[in-house]
């Protein structure tokens, strides 16, 4: 393995870096380059505020399904969660607080979105173009943006016909008072699951227009004793020890996701047993059974979505929504369901990553073009092509079955490395060899197709024409070995 970093004594070259995003993936960019002795960093923030998508999906019941001491940064416990399944408003007060502790909100440039970034390979660095025409220049460019950030809406005939409210799930219209409407809900997923039990006493009727079912286990939630809280204060090393326990449980659940396992069909029976100490009607337990193995699509953890299912006043339809007319949602089977709101609860673009960004790298590469068939990328942070070009969050780096926030402190730590070798060796460029992100990917695949979530069911996991671009093939720690130091080998460098 060829390393830049350490034992350096030549004098190093000024570096500027362009972070997109002030969530979770670029605040941790942020504080992991200051680390590295790297200031000359701006954060480019669409919004008004930090938080990413902790920030927008503020629908009723939005809450996290990663143990709350898990779902914050190793370098920045907060020993005093409310609950061991933290709520969304407290997620985005944890990002506000670790914004102002490591000093970023001056380095973020607020209600600046960036549409455009061109690689000039004689000068070595990026333009970027923000929507209002402002241009700046980086030598380096990350994307924090993540693969949660843009709403997908369904392609219904008859949408722009409707005369009642329509809205997403992740811009939630709080100006809406849902209590004795008929409401119906396009999707069941993760936020299906979390708003629904919410908005459920309130509606006159609540319609559920279901695609698939989803596995459902219990979610082992409770509110964290005040003691607990005190102890954790008072003993920070025992909350280091509860977090690192956390992870090591949940890295076991990984075992679940591999096609056939035993621990799958524990999670099936759990899910199983779930259902029907809920659901007494025959007919709508068939219609919440899943016909697929759990874990192709997400896993989703809830102790209210059956009971919810269960109300009088709740209907799940699965016959196909044939098109939307002025006052209803009309099924393929004939039938008409008047509705006053439809609530989108319809995912995210989640294969299309950094799109609508145009990305232009090497010899006018454009990098939406280069992922037409699927996203893809070297240990889910570089691609050949695009030099200083990096990304956290990236293709085939979420989970099924642990802490995001795990994969994206080794993404940062890695990507430091590289920016260190970058100044520290004073060179103009360095960018990922081609043969080393195929033969990264050829094996990463491989391994993909002994999961689940290679399975025949389609998921946000996978593209139209199956392959999966999300997920990580293995467990979390495989990847933490794999990026615990850059290997310059696999990188073609350009001096400066």
């Amino acid at each position: 393995m060829r390393s830049l970093v350490e034992g350096t004594d030549v004098k190093t070259r000024p570096l500027s870096v362009a972070i997109l995003g002030a969530g979770a993936a670029g605040l941790c960019m942020a504080i992991k380059l200051r680390e590295a002795g790297v200031e000359d960093f701006t954060i480019f923030e669409k919004a008004s505020s930090v938080g990413g998508t902790w920030r927008d999906n503020t629908y009723p019941g939005s809450g996290c399904d990663v143990p709350s001491m898990l779902y914050s940064y190793s370098f920045e416990p907060k020993p005093d969660w409310s609950r061991k399944f933290a709520p969304q408003p407290e997620i985005v007060d944890y990002f506000e607080t670790v914004a102002r502790k490591y000093r970023l909100l001056p380095n973020i440039r607020f209600n600046t979105e960036i549409t455009e970034a061109r690689f000039d390979e004689e000068e070595g660095l990026w333009r970027i173009r923000a929507a209002d025409g402002a241009e700046f220049r980086a030598n380096v460019l990350i994307s924090g943006v993540g693969q949660l950030n843009r709403p997908a809406y369904p392609k219904i005939e008859g949408l722009n016909d409707f005369k009642g409210v329509a809205f997403h799930s992740a811009r939630w219209n709080h100006d809406v008072d849902l209590a004795g409407k008929r409401v119906g809900v396009i999707g069941n997923g993760a936020s299906a699951i979390q708003f629904v039990p919410e908005i459920a006493p309130k509606v006159a009727r609540l319609t559920i227009f279901q695609r698939t079912p989803n596995w459902c286990v219990p979610k082992p939630d409770r509110p964290f004793k005040e003691w607990e809280k005190g102890l954790y204060r008072s003993f920070p090393f025992l909350a280091r020890i509860q977090r690192w326990w956390t992870w090591m449980m949940l890295e076991r659940n990984y075992l679940a996701f591999v096609q056939g396992s035993f621990f799958g069909k524990l999670f099936e029976k759990a899910a199983l047993k779930e259902m029907e100490t809920h659901i007494k009607d025959p007919e709508l337990r068939r219609k919440l059974t899943p016909d697929y193995p759990a874990g192709c699509k997400r896993i989703l953890l809830t102790n209210d979505w059956y009971p919810a299912l269960a109300r009088p006043n709740v209907e799940v339809e699965t016959s196909h929504i044939a098109r939307v007319t002025a006052d209803s949602i009309v099924t393929e089977d004939g039938v008409a369901h008047p509705v006053d709101v439809i609530i989108h609860a319809t995912g995210f673009e989640s294969t299309d990553f950094l799109a609508p960004m145009k990305i232009v790298g090497r010899g006018n590469a454009d990098l939406n073009h280069v992922w037409a068939r699927g996203a893809e990328a070297h240990r889910g942070v570089a691609v050949s092509g695009f030099p200083n070009f990096f990304m956290l969050y990236g293709p085939n780096t979420n989970l099924g079955h642990n802490s995001i926030i795990f994969m994206i402190e080794c993404q940062a730590n890695y990507i430091a490395q590289c920016v260190a070798a970058l100044r520290n060796s004073r060179l103009r460029y360095i960018d990922v060899r081609k043969e080393a992100m195929e033969s990264f990917n050829r094996d990463l695949q491989q391994d993909m197709q002994k999961t689940v979530w290679a399975a025949g069911c389609s998921s946000w996991y996978k593209t139209a024409d199956g392959k999966v671009t999300n997920n990580w093939s293995s467990f979390t720690a495989k990847y933490w070995w794999e990026m615990r130091h850059p290997d310059f080998e696999e990188y073609a460098l350009q001096g400066g």
